[in-house]
């Protein structure tokens, strides 16, 4: 049987437009304006700024470059690919796969890159982001919370493959380069996890994005990678999880054995990718259905702040223990505090929602005024942890004052929705976006037609600052 890459460069350079199930093509639409979203909104934060400055004053002047989104200047692919992605994840509207990936943050700035260097049509582009994401996902899937506790962040570490993917797509690299850039992503693979351990900042997709470019690059000049560098004795698996049996340290569902075969099996039939979701608040994913699920439990019954003596929540395991239970950095189900999950519950309870604008990463409260309800709350909401519940699944308990107790269970699946629901609910970033709201309307209307484009890499120069 041919590698695991040469089986992943096979379904690559076969798939097209056509192959697409249309829920495919809709969601590579929705990843594409999320993704875009943050870049607008990450321009403007300070590492958005430090990233932008950095590649404009090292590459400024590149005459066959890539465009920094929304500063507009060229640089080179990388740098391009780098500084975008740092803007994507500094922006905050991420899309998640499985907790602790961020697919967008590197695959839709290495996307773009593959569009302004191939002139890729709209089908063109959507097809290379529909292969990075699900070549990705496979390769991450089973294997995220175990690659985290050997000390590697999974979000860069397979954040590589996806990028690469999508930009050799639209370039139409043949499969043998497409195998390559597969193993040289696997010699270019890094993230860790201790300096943001003790105080910190963590180099992830930024840097992801550009080795993807670069192992992109040296495929296309011939440099040959390899075929069992996934699977192999001394391969990929085998360096990240510990060895190539498909043997696992931790799971999100208390399985503690996979197989790599998993990986290929069903390729183009069953789509991974449609299991990414839309982290539309700026805050840890696992808390973005503590403040919509408990919100529409309290609509539903219409149950009041003052109504409510203590919260309840039956959460997975791995979700109140980040970034893994072997290195725990935070623990959710300890005291209350701002920007914790508690606090978010308490916000949908009592607020019905978070503003869209606000943004808490990484548990850390921006400054902003919270209502004293929230305050309130957030000490009367307990977490439980399980081995069994949905990630992203929470069940929620309101208990009321008058003895009563009101249930929802979530199905880890409330952010999947199609685009006209992202378009929907994005929208609300739109007062603290640098663009006009008629541009970034532009951008919309775009992305839902964007099967119909002659050009994607319109999208990059929609994103530019006029003036």
């Amino acid at each position: 049987m041919a590698s695991l890459s040469r089986q992943l460069a096979q379904w690559v350079v076969g798939l097209s437009f056509d192959d697409l199930p249309p829920e495919v093509v809709d969601r590579a639409k929705g990843v594409t304006l999320h993704s875009l979203s943050s870049v607008l909104l990450g321009y403007q934060s300070r590492s958005g700024k430090q990233a932008v400055d950095m590649m404009k004053g090292d590459e400024s002047g590149v005459s066959n470059g890539a465009t920094i989104m929304v500063d507009g200047a060229t640089v080179t692919k990388g740098g391009a690919a780098f500084a975008n992605a740092e803007m994507a994840m500094s922006g905050g509207k991420l899309d998640s796969f499985r907790m602790l990936t961020h697919p967008g943050t590197s695959i839709l700035p290495g996307a773009f890159v593959g569009a302004e260097a191939s002139s890729a049509s709209g089908k063109d582009f959507l097809t290379g982001v529909a292969a990075g994401y699900e070549v990705m996902e496979r390769l991450a899937s089973d294997f995220i919370p175990t690659v985290m506790s050997r000390g590697f962040h999974a979000g860069p570490v397979f954040g590589i493959f996806g990028p690469a993917i999508a930009a050799a797509k639209m370039l139409n690299l043949t499969e043998d380069e497409v195998n390559s850039t597969i193993a040289l992503c696997v010699h270019l693979a890094a993230g860790n996890l201790e300096g943001p351990r003790n105080g910190g900042r963590a180099l992830r997709e930024g840097a992801a994005v550009r080795n993807a470019m670069l192992a992109v690059a040296l495929a296309q000049t011939g440099h040959v990678g390899g075929d069992t560098t996934l699977e192999g004795d001394a391969g990929f698996y085998h360096a990240y999880t510990g060895n190539n049996q498909g043997q696992l340290t931790y799971s999100f569902v208390g399985d503690t054995q996979t197989s790599l075969d998993k990986i290929t099996q069903g390729l183009g039939q069953e789509w991974m990718f449609m299991e990414t979701l839309y982290r539309i608040y700026s805050t840890a994913g696992y808390n973005i259905a503590h403040v919509d699920v408990p919100a529409q439990l309290c609509t539903e019954y219409d149950i009041k702040y003052e109504d409510i003596d203590r919260v309840e929540a039956v959460v997975n395991w791995i979700e109140t223990q980040y970034p893994s239970p072997a290195f725990p950095s935070r623990r959710e189900d300890g005291p209350a505090q701002k920007g914790g999950t508690k606090y978010y519950t308490a916000y949908g309870v009592s607020q019905r929602g978070f503003p869209v604008l606000r943004s808490q990463q990484m548990g850390e409260a921006d400054g902003g005024g919270d209502p004293p309800e929230v305050l309130d709350l957030m000490e009367r909401v307990t977490l439980i942890p399980s081995h069994g519940m949905t990630l992203f699944g929470p069940r929620f308990t309101v208990y009321t004052k008058d003895g009563k107790s009101y249930t929802k269970q979530s199905t880890g699946r409330e952010f999947m929705w199609d685009f006209e629901e992202e378009a929907r609910r994005i929208r609300d970033v739109i007062p603290g976006l640098p663009i006009p709201g008629g541009q970034f309307e532009e951008i919309i209307s775009t992305c839902r037609d964007l099967d119909k484009e002659d050009r994607a890499d319109k999208l990059v120069q929609l994103t530019v600052k006029k003036g």
